[in-house]
């Protein structure tokens, strides 16, 4: 029925016998507040339609439209029927406690049959439900029972209870066991007079209205907390995508495709609020767009135009531009390309956010002839389609595979997203077959064998092997989490987030049965893969580390031999590839190229002041921060190789071009890491002394003002290039 939603009632004890526990027990009340919190909280993330009363039994006061004549007494009705939100959940929370008087658990019954009646006239419900929560240690009339029982069926009302016990079957002696109980005044043999006899019209109840399955809707406080500790999933139709499957020209399909899988994200997004009002509308938002100049000189949204960044610069591209570059095509589309075998199509390669199930058109009996055929086709060939899929006009198009799927009650084809060739990453490692190193033996290979079959996440029941990690059963950890932290925060805002819940926690453990059963074959395996702490071997002194000669060698020597000493490293298989100096990691490719000596040190200077340049035409701190990492390591190596020339050549022009490219910022951040010449005390071929070295950071603006003014430069950074 569309536009059809429930209606509910929570029907709670709150007299004082619900207060009564056993030491170290949680009473009754905390316990049915804990079941109606969690249930409304699990309506408010669901976000329906659903709407929500919550009526109070015990209670020192008297509020409901009932009360005449000393009848229906201590019953309220704390809200009436509407959609759950956060205000119920902070009432739950701060104003529902324990109050001194007790009720006739059967009139609040009454009392919530007739809210239903009168709140939902004019509203199109397709379920009402009561659920009465409460210890049964009241004296109840059992006058009206039969009058109560007729009126509940009349008016299709379903009726749930939770007790702090459970409502064993006297005759066989079973139930569900609640270790969570015992101790309670009402758990097991310890029923008061008054709580049997309430659980006896319970029981009448339920059998009354449902005469095979009606004990099925008694439940305890415990079982029910755990049951609800899961918030539910927002609940959202499934929405049909009609279409036509063509195969040629000549032979189409009508279809209709629904989701079968795809991600599921948290459809409530964060908002910036005021933090004393927590309201969105006292804060506004204001963009405005400046220039990259002193005065920061403002510029209007329709002055602007968007650019894609391509390398060093940006080519503008207008929206008319972008309107015209999109792919142009007829609009919705599942065409059939070609047929492929399916294990030509491998599982590796699917990919996409979601898997699309394909059916015949609805009360289309010739799609429905077509596509069968197509499938059961598909499925004895064992082979797929491969189809062009376009989702709308809008949508880029995308090439998949339409693999036949035939169950019991129905036949489909699924549609799953297949990689173009930049979607594919193409790695090379070395077989391990090749290498004896490395060949597992018999025994080995079986023990492995047997830590699998323990491993296996399917029990034997019976004969049929029972999936113990069902997808379908297990939440997203990370939605649980946020829901617990968002409701916490909502009903008590000033008090630190719960720690997770321990069912959370387990949600992805291994199953119990499995971590017992793989303890063998896992000790099983330390044997058979022994593990032996390797030395590292220490390197044999030298003569002259042994007679303290290494300090009279040159720093350009020792720095060779050092490199020469370096250990291989897988790192050094992925340098082998560098031929340039590229713009992703300038610094780390220079480095790579001197140590393969593959290009003269001068050509490899170069190219890296030209990445230098091109990083400062961004005027950028992450590019100035960029720059600053080249040039460390332009000075590193040149100190290295004993040659300060080109270093210090490079730096010199590039000072004096500072005034004139407005690098000043850039400057102040060199000064501030003391990036200075190469001074004679570190290169002996060096023209620098180490005060000029030491002065050379000191800009022009703080020498003495009576200084003559230099010579007029260009700031030409070629200037390297001469040097050269």
């Amino acid at each position: 029925m569309a536009g059809a939603k429930s209606a509910l009632v929570l029907c709670m004890d709150v007299g004082f016998s619900m207060s009564n526990s056993a030491p170290g027990e949680e009473s009754p009340f905390e316990l049915a507040k804990q079941v109606i919190q969690k249930f409304v909280q699990r309506q408010v993330f669901a976000e329906t339609k659903d709407e929500l009363a919550l009526v109070l039994f015990g209670t020192d006061s008297t509020k409901n439209s009932l009360e005449k004549d000393g009848q229906y007494q201590n019953i309220t009705v704390h809200r009436h029927l509407m959609m759950p939100d956060f205000e119920l959940l902070e009432e739950i929370e701060n104003q529902i406690h324990p109050e001194s008087q007790q009720a006739d658990w059967l009139d609040a019954l009454v009392v919530c049959m007739d809210l239903l009646k009168t709140e939902t006239q004019g509203k199109r419900c397709d379920r009402l439900n009561i659920s009465l929560l409460t210890d049964l240690n009241t004296q109840a009339s059992s006058e009206q029972l039969d009058v109560i029982i007729e009126n509940l069926e009349q008016a299709d009302i379903t009726l749930q209870f939770f007790l702090p016990f459970l409502a064993e079957e006297d005759e066989e002696g079973g139930g569900h066991p609640d270790g969570g109980s015992g101790g309670h005044p009402g758990a097991g043999k310890g029923l008061s007079g008054e709580q049997q006899s309430g659980l006896d019209m319970v029981k009448h109840i339920s059998r009354s209205l449902d005469e095979e399955d009606g004990l099925d809707q008694i439940y305890s406080f415990r079982n029910a907390i755990e049951q609800l500790s899961m918030f539910k999933r927002v609940e959202k139709r499934p929405m049909a995508w009609p279409c036509q499957l063509t195969i040629g020209s000549c032979l189409p399909i009508r279809i209709v495709g629904y989701k079968a899988v795809t991600e599921e994200k948290l459809k409530k997004t964060w908002t910036t609020v005021d933090a004393q009002t927590n309201k969105k509308d006292d804060v506004k938002r204001e963009t405005v767009y400046c220039l990259d100049d002193d005065n920061e000189t403002e510029v209007q949204k329709d002055d602007t135009i968007q650019g894609f960044r391509y390398g060093s610069d940006i080519v503008p591209f207008s929206k008319v531009d972008q309107e015209q570059m999109k792919y142009k095509h007829d609009g919705k589309c599942f065409a059939v390309l070609g047929f492929a075998k399916q294990n030509s199509v491998r599982r590796h390669q699917f990919m996409g956010t979601q898997a699309i199930k394909v059916f015949p058109a609805k009360d289309d009996e010739h799609a429905g002839v077509a596509l069968s055929a197509l499938i059961r086709a598909l499925d004895e060939l064992n082979m797929v389609a491969i189809v062009r899929y376009a989702y709308d006009r809008r949508s880029n198009p995308q090439v998949g595979a339409a693999f036949p799927c035939i169950k019991r009650n129905y036949e489909c084809l699924i549609y799953v997203q297949l990689p173009f060739m930049e979607d594919l990453r193409q790695f090379t490692f070395p077989s391990l077959e090749n290498n004896k190193k490395f060949t597992a033996s018999d025994t080995q290979l079986s023990a492995v064998d047997s830590l699998i079959d323990s491993m296996m996440l399917e029990e034997d029941d019976n004969g049929d092997k029972k999936d113990m990690f069902k997808v379908h059963h297990i939440p997203n950890p990370s939605f649980q989490r946020h829901f617990q932290c968002l409701h916490h925060r909502a009903v008590s805002p000033d008090t630190p987030l719960p720690p997770m819940e321990p069912w959370l926690k387990a949600a992805l453990d291994r199953p119990d049965v499995v971590t017992e059963r793989c303890q063998g074959p896992l000790e099983e395996l330390k044997k058979k893969f022994p593990l032996t702490e390797v030395e590292k071997k220490k390197k044999p002194k030298t003569s002259a580390q042994i007679f303290g000669k290494d300090s009279e060698e040159p720093d350009a020597k020792k720095a060779k031999g050092d490199e020469e000493e370096e250990d291989y490293s897988f790192a050094d298989i992925a340098e082998g590839s560098v031929t340039s100096v590229g713009s992703v990691d300038p610094a780390k490719d220079f480095r790579t190229l001197i140590k393969k000596k593959s290009l003269l040190f001068g050509e490899v200077c170069q190219q890296l002041t030209r990445r230098i340049e091109q990083l400062l035409g961004n005027k950028d701190t992450q590019y100035y921060m960029k720059s600053i990492t080249c040039i460390q390591a332009f000075r590193e190596q040149s100190v290295k190789l004993g040659d300060a020339n080109l270093y210090n050549g490079y730096l010199q022009s590039l000072k004096r071009s500072i005034p004139n490219r407005g690098l000043e910022v850039f400057w102040d951040l060199l000064v501030q890491d003391a990036i200075t010449l190469i001074s004679k005390d570190e290169v002996e071929g060096s023209t620098v002394s180490k005060s000029d070295a030491n002065q050379f950071l000191v800009t022009e603006e703080k020498k003495e003002e009576a200084a003559a003014p230099p010579d007029a430069d260009t700031g030409d950074v070629d200037d390297l290039l001469d040097l050269m």
